[in-house]
This record gives C-alpha cells, sequence and structure tokens, in this order.
C-alpha cells in the first residue's frame, strides 16, 4: 500500500463506476498457477532444466506471494466513508513484477508517469528496437546477466550515431532502454526498446534536432558489439564466422517517428509499452485436466492480432513463462547520456535539472501529480477507490490490519473467512468457451518480430 505518481500527460477522465476490489483467485490465469505450482518445481530438474537452466528459487517465493495477492486472510487495510459510514476491506498485494498481472500493471502506469515528469525533457524522441537473431537467444536465457551487456551494447551505437549528427564536442543524447525477454506466445526472445531523444543536448541547456535516422545504418555496428559481447564470455569463433556469413544477419534495428513535445499521451504510452506484461491474461484460456478431452490440463493463447492460437500443456506454458521474470534487484530498464543517473544527479545539485523544460513550458512540477495510491488506481480502471458506493462520498484508509489473529476475528464476524487444507481457496471455473478476439482497424501485420505491431495503445497511430 504505497503511494503513486499521477500523470501529467492525461487529464482525470470522469469516474464511471465506483471501485470493486478485484477476486485474483477466480481467474484462470490463478486457476493454473495454483494447480501446477508444485508439480512444476518438483518436476524441473529433469524435464526443464536443459532448455531453461537451474530452477531459481526465487520464482518460487514470486509464485506463493502471487498466490496471496489480494486475499484478505493476508492482511487488508480498512476502508470507511465519514458521510454515511460504509466500509469495506482493501487485502494488501504482492507488488511482484512481470508475474503479477495486477501488481505488474500498477508498476507499468507508475513507470509512465514517473518516466514522463521526472526524466524525460521537453524535446524530440524516438522509439528504437534492438532485436537478436534466434541462434543467440540461448546465451542471453541461461546467462542473464548478458542482458545488461546488451543494453550497454545497444546504447553505445546509438549514442554515437546520434552525437554524430549535432557539431558539437559536448553534444549528448539521452535514452532509456528496456529489455524484454518475450515473443508473442512468450517464447524467449531478447530484444531491447529504447526511448531516445530525437537529436542530442549541448551548451547551456540547448538541444538540436538530428538528421533523418537510418536503422540499417546501426544494423552492422549493432552485430559486431553483440559478437564482441558474446565473444567474451565463450562463444565460439567459429560459430561468429559462421553467422558473419549469412546472407540476412538476424539482427535489426527498428526507428520509429519522432515524437514532439505536447504529445503527451503518445509519449507516456510508449513509456508504458515498453515495460508491459510478458503475457495477457484475456489471451489466455485454461482448461483443467477434469474438463480436457484428453485429461491433461492445457492453455491455450491466443497471438496479439487473434490469428493465430497455440495449445500448451499447463506445465510447459507456465515453465516457459517463469523464464520472464527478473532476479531480485535484477534491472530491466537502464537510463544512459542525458538520460543517466549520475547526469540527473549533478544536475540536480547544481540546480539546473529543470533548464531544458523550460525550451517548451508545462506549467506542471514534479510534486504536482505525485498522489496516492487511489488516483493510480482511477486512473487503471476509471474508477475512483474511495468513492462510497453508497452516498458518494469519500472514503478514507481508516487502520491497516496484519495480525493473524485480529485478520481471523474480523473475517470470520464477515462470514468471509475460509478454512485452508491445501493452498488457497479455489473457486469453480465457468465452462470454458470458445474465445473470439476482435483486432483493433490500426494494428499492423506481424511476420516474427512482434514489436512491429501496433500495440494496444495505438500510439504511433497519427
Amino acid at each position: 500500500m504505497s503511494g503513486s505518481s499521477a500523470a501529467v500527460s492525461i487529464p482525470d477522465r470522469a469516474v464511471n463506476g465506483v471501485y470493486r476490489p478485484r477476486h485474483p483467485a477466480a481467474s484462470h490465469y490463478f486457476q493454473c498457477v495454483a494447480a501446477h505450482w508444485e508439480e512444476l518445481e518438483s518436476s524441473w530438474d529433469y524435464t526443464y532444466q536443459r532448455q531453461y537452466g537451474f530452477f531459481r528459487s526465487y520464482i518460487r517465493e514470486v509464485m506463493l506471494r502471487f498466490l496471496d495477492c489480494g486475499d484478505l486472510h493476508n492482511g487488508f487495510a480498512r476502508v470507511r466513508c465519514h458521510d454515511c459510514g460504509h466500509e469495506y476491506l482493501l487485502a494488501f498485494s504482492c507488488k511482484r513484477r512481470h508475474f503479477c498481472p495486477s501488481c505488474h500493471q500498477k508498476r507499468v502506469v507508475e513507470f509512465g508517469e514517473w518516466l514522463c515528469t521526472d526524466v524525460l525533457k521537453s524535446v524530440p524522441h524516438r522509439q528504437w528496437v534492438f532485436s537478436i537473431p534466434k541462434r543467440l537467444r540461448p546465451w542471453f536465457s541461461h546467462d542473464r546477466k548478458l542482458l545488461a551487456g546488451l543494453s550497454r551494447c545497444a546504447w553505445k551505437v546509438l549514442g554515437r550515431y546520434l552525437k554524430h549528427s549535432i557539431p558539437n564536442d559536448d553534444a549528448v543524447a539521452g535514452g532509456v532502454v528496456a529489455v524484454q525477454t518475450f515473443g508473442d506466445f512468450q517464447n524467449f526472445n531478447p530484444h531491447l526498446h529504447v526511448i531516445a531523444t530525437d537529436g542530442c543536448f549541448y551548451g547551456q541547456g540547448q538541444f538540436q534536432v538530428g538528421n533523418q535516422p537510418v536503422p540499417d545504418d546501426l544494423t552492422p555496428l549493432f552485430r559486431q558489439e553483440v559478437f564482441k559481447l558474446l565473444k567474451s564470455h565463450g562463444l565460439p569463433e567459429r560459430v561468429i564466422e559462421n553467422m558473419m556469413g549469412w546472407r540476412h544477419s538476424g539482427f535489426n534495428v527498428y526507428c520509429g517517428p519522432s515524437i514532439w513535445p505536447g504529445n503527451n499521451t503518445r509519449i507516456e504510452n510508449l513509456a508504458r509499452y515498453i515495460i508491459r506484461a510478458a503475457f495477457s491474461q484475456g489471451r489466455m484460456q485454461y482448461i483443467p485436466a477434469s474438463r480436457s478431452s484428453d485429461g491433461r490440463a492445457k492453455v491455450v493463447y491466443r497471438s496479439k492480432n487473434g490469428r493465430e492460437r497455440k495449445v500448451f500443456s499447463a506445465l510447459d506454458w507456465l515453465a516457459q513463462l517463469t523464464t520472464h521474470i527478473p532476479n531480485r534487484s535484477e534491472h530491466m530498464v537502464r537510463y544512459y547520456g542525458y538520460y543517466s543517473n549520475k547526469s540527473r544527479g549533478q544536475r540536480k545539485k547544481a540546480d539546473q535539472d529543470d533548464d531544458i523544460a523550460n525550451i517548451i513550458e508545462t506549467g506542471f512540477s514534479n510534486k504536482a501529480f505525485r498522489r496516492s495510491w487511489a488516483r493510480l488506481i482511477q486512473k487503471i480502471y476509471e474508477v475512483d477507490p474511495l468513492l462510497c458506493p453508497r452516498c458518494s462520498g469519500q472514503m478514507k484508509i481508516i487502520s491497516f490490519i496484519e495480525e493473524q489473529a485480529v485478520i481471523k476475528q474480523i473475517l470470520q464476524h464477515l462470514g468471509l473467512w475460509e478454512t485452508r487444507n491445501n493452498g488457497p481457496p479455489a473457486p469453480q471455473l465457468n465452462i470454458v468457451r470458445e474465445l473470439t478476439y476482435h483486432p483493433s482497424p490500426d494494428q499492423a501485420k506481424d511476420d516474427d518480430g512482434y514489436w512491429s505491431q501496433v500495440p494496444d495503445y495505438g500510439y504511433w497511430a497519427e
């Protein structure tokens, strides 16, 4: 239950209803994890270790925390309306990224708001995407530390490229590099999404827009840097020589259109997109063994454009999904050049961090948009969690309940206490029905690079 930042780029939207606490245990995703996490852990060594590497103890912690997320049995906050006395209980969240859909979505929104208010300046930006051949992906799967090196490879090339287009010795570009490890069907596909300035900063608060970029100019340089990185970590020379002779290298660099200051919604949606979750609950369908024609639990997952479906065993799908869980304290987003932590710290210390923002005045201060968690939930779900459903008065959190004895007493009094024997309660699933997906008209066709699709946000649609 922590505070969050509110948006500067999206105005307050009308509240369409009152907040209703979620029930995660009723979702197909929860049912899949609850039913198979123990089997996954016990069978990992002889079933998945060769393909995905050793089972990380942190994965078990993440899954258990997810199963407790939103469960009143693990503690809650009491929320009361002082006008009419109406009260409800708000369960604590697990705050696990990349595995809990609800908690990660909150993180996505918070990141977009924070990046736009505290990091990015009011100058033009572009999205860049750097991807590598399928043959090299296992190296990054078995050694996640290489993902940080991949991020540095991309920025080394892009930073030099942007600086080269500005005729000033002290020119420096700014970039935010996010590592994504998943493809359209959760296959391990490490690639990089970059939000970079469309030009460079120089002098005393000056910014110059660069030339129209040509992504193909960066591809051979990026390939060279990646091979240099992997060679230092044991990639055989014969593999490099073989891949250097490929007609199509498998390396790709994509550059999006320039996003100019003032288009705040577009840049914030892009910021959210680069750290989005590895999967979508709306695209998955869990079929328990008791309802499967062959007696095996399955997961049916649809592609983003809705044209393809793949059927996985529940264990295979869950094992593949866990490969995208970062290690504890592993950074998936890094900041370079003008946006690096060091540069931002130096400017703040010299009280110069707001100099560039004055080029295009926004009229908003950072502190004005750092609100409570309630503002965040309202933005995500377009409802106000502190709006009383009875009298529409303003509700407030009056206490946090964490002691097990008190939790049990309150839930028993309200008839909400459930005795557990084998893990969390598992409500019955509804009869599984065929899922139908209607793609939006602005979605682009996808070959193999899923990043070429128009995201759900539609942020690069004019």
